[in-house]
Order: C-alpha cells, then sequence, then structure tokens
C-alpha cells in the first residue's frame, strides 16, 4: 500500500482516486488555490462537486495552505495541474520532494523554449526543482482516451504510463492497474507527451467543422450531416502527429494507437476544446471566441501557441517542409493570427500522393 497524494482538484487529479483507492492505497487530495470551494466540499461531506459524486474510501482533503502535512511520508505525487499551473506546482513541490519520490503528471502540453524547441510539461515542472533534488526525483506521465467522469464510474479505460526509467513506470502501472483501468508502458516519455499534446490540438480541427455545420443551419432535410469532413480532418490529424512524432524521433506508431488517434477520438466528443472549434467555425475570430470562454483553461490554444513559434525552426533544423502540416498551419493562422476559419481538405494526405 502506497500513500499518494494528488496535487489539484480538478476533473482529471481528482478521478486519479478511484483506481488508486480500489488498490488500497491511501490518496490524499489537495486542491490549488483555485480549488478552495472543491476542497470544502470535500471535506464537508466527501462530495467532489464537479465529478458529482461521493469520493471513494482512502481519500482526505487538503487546503492548498497544508500541502506540506499532505506531502509527509507521500511515495507518490500526482500532478492534476492544468498546463498553465506546471510552473506553480514546480515551485510548490520543490522543498517538499524526497529523493526517489515519483511525480506522475496528467497535465497536456507543450511549451516553447527559449532556444527554439518544444519542452514536455515533465521537464518543464523538473527545470523549477533545485538542482539538488531534481535528478533526485522520477517524472512520469500518462496519456490515452481517458475521460474523468467515465473513470470515477469505473467504467473501463486503457491508457498508457510513460517514464524514462523502465522500473519506475513499470512500477506505477502497478500501483494503478485495476479490472478497469488498464495501463500499458513506454519509455519514450517525449512521444507520450507530444501525442497527449497534439490531440488537443487536432480537437480544434473537429470543432471546426462542427461549427461550420451550425452555421449552414444544422444537418439538412434529408439529414444529411457533415461526418465525412469530420472523418477528413480525423485522419488528416493524425497523419500530423505522425509527422511531428517522426521529426522530434518518437515512437510514430502512437499516432494510431491510445496517445493519439484514441484519445483524439474521446477528445472529440465534447468539452471546451471542441467548443472553441465549434465558435471559430461558426465565424467567431479567436478574439470573440476567446471571449466568449473568458473562464475556460484552453490548453489546446497554448500548444498552437508553441507551435507556432517553433515550426518554423523545424523547417530549418529538423527536415519539416514548408508546406507539410497544412491543418496545424491552418489552426495556427485562425488562432494566433485571427485569419477566418478555412480548412484546407486540398493539401491533405500529400503522403497519399507518392504511396
Amino acid at each position: 500500500m502506497a500513500n499518494v497524494t494528488i496535487v489539484g482538484a480538478g476533473l482529471m487529479g481528482t478521478a486519479m482516486a478511484w483506481p488508486l483507492s480500489d488498490k488500497g492505497h491511501h490518496v490524499r487530495l489537495v486542491g490549488t488555490h483555485l480549488d478552495a470551494e472543491t476542497i470544502s466540499g470535500c471535506k464537508k461531506n466527501r462530495f467532489h462537486p464537479r465529478l458529482n459524486r461521493e469520493l471513494p474510501r482512502n481519500v482526505d482533503s487538503y487546503y492548498v495552505e497544508e500541502i506540506a502535512a499532505a506531502l509527509e511520508e507521500t511515495d507518490l505525487i500526482v500532478s492534476g495541474v492544468n498546463s498553465l499551473g506546471v510552473h506553480w506546482i514546480g515551485r510548490t513541490l520543490a522543498p517538499h520532494l524526497r529523493p526517489e519520490q515519483v511525480i506522475l503528471a496528467v497535465t497536456k502540453g507543450l511549451e516553447a523554449t527559449p532556444q527554439g524547441d518544444l519542452a514536455i510539461l515533465p521537464d518543464v515542472l523538473a527545470g523549477e526543482l533545485p538542482p539538488e533534488i531534481r535528478d533526485q526525483v522520477q517524472y512520469a506521465a500518462v496519456g490515452g482516451p481517458c475521460i474523468a467522469g467515465e473513470l470515477a464510474g469505473r467504467r473501463q479505460t486503457c491508457v498508457v504510463f510513460g517514464s524514462r526509467d523502465q522500473d519506475c513506470v513499470e512500477k506505477l502501472a502497478q500501483v494503478f492497474r485495476t479490472p478497469y483501468y488498464h495501463v500499458w508502458t513506454t519509455q519514450d516519455l517525449v512521444g507520450l507527451e507530444y501525442s497527449a499534446a497534439l490531440k488537443n490540438v487536432y480537437t480544434l480541427g473537429l470543432g471546426l467543422v462542427a461549427g461550420m455545420l451550425e452555421k449552414t443551419g444544422g444537418p439538412d432535410s434529408a439529414s444529411a450531416f457533415m461526418h465525412n469532413a469530420a472523418a477528413a480532418v480525423f485522419a488528416q490529424g493524425c497523419t500530423e502527429i505522425e509527422r511531428l512524432l517522426g521529426v522530434v524521433g518518437a515512437s510514430t506508431f502512437f499516432s494510431s494507437g491510445l496517445p493519439g488517434a484514441g484519445d483524439l477520438y474521446v477528445t472529440g466528443a465534447g468539452g471546451r476544446t471542441v467548443r472553441l472549434g465549434q465558435l471559430l467555425g461558426k465565424g467567431q475570430s479567436y478574439a470573440e471566441a476567446r471571449q466568449i470562454m473568458a473562464d475556460e483553461t484552453l490548453e489546446s490554444v497554448e500548444a498552437v501557441r508553441a507551435l507556432s513559434i517553433v515550426l518554423p525552426k523545424m523547417v530549418q533544423r529538423n527536415g519539416l517542409e514548408p508546406d507539410e502540416l497544412p491543418l496545424m498551419r491552418a489552426l495556427i493562422d485562425i488562432v494566433i493570427y485571427g485569419k477566418p476559419a478555412v480548412i484546407p481538405f486540398e493539401s491533405f494526405f500529400r503522403n497519399m500522393r507518392t504511396a
């Protein structure tokens, strides 16, 4: 039995408490400064309002001011903050970390470095730690199709855990595996994290199609939708994920597996990323859409912004052609440069021309 501290009482972070509790581990759920109301409810009646579920057994709740107590004798830390909170959680954890602890990130995103590279978020978090502890802890991440409410409902879920250390990731998987939470492992942490972040980006494309359908008045009198267009966007998204994984030397098979196609399918089923894409597809500018969604954290946008900075350098250094990734470039034009939403279907599937 392990002591596990989850920092971040949002949907996904909290949902990880269910398989952990079912395995008999002691779980401490720590809210951030944004989670005070949620933690208050969890403390008073053991009910998580956003998941709409009673917390499982073996879970204790802590305010962020109580984080030192929550981290005492902890074996595993789950980082459940969003991508904008990664620097914060690194700095917050730093004084409390001990050698051989493991930090598992459920956060999805990429960050552009001053050198023009893309950093995965476990490395961003590590960069906030003092050198004397940075190499004494181990880092891992989870990717794949996982809706938090389904995991908390003990629905069948298949994911991939990644760490650069094979022993670490195998032990970590054993901590979480249950009859409903199925975990595969990889040492390709970079490929896993790229896939997890990129599927958010390409989910915007699926949202564009939904918005364009809505803009035309929805299904016509003969019930014609735009599933054909959405399928093409889905396929092109997977193709571009594969290309980007290859450019950075990661495992390209992730693009058609759980971290790529699987997660893209689930994320496209709904949520804030799809909603943003819908607003853009209906004709709203990004500025207008962002105002409508002012209270939402849009990790897809942060990833698009990072890619807009790095892609020109990838062309110079990594052999990427200027006309590759047409869907990604269209999304950059829409989100970063405020251009109208246009899907460049005729530029898709350049790989088919040489097949």
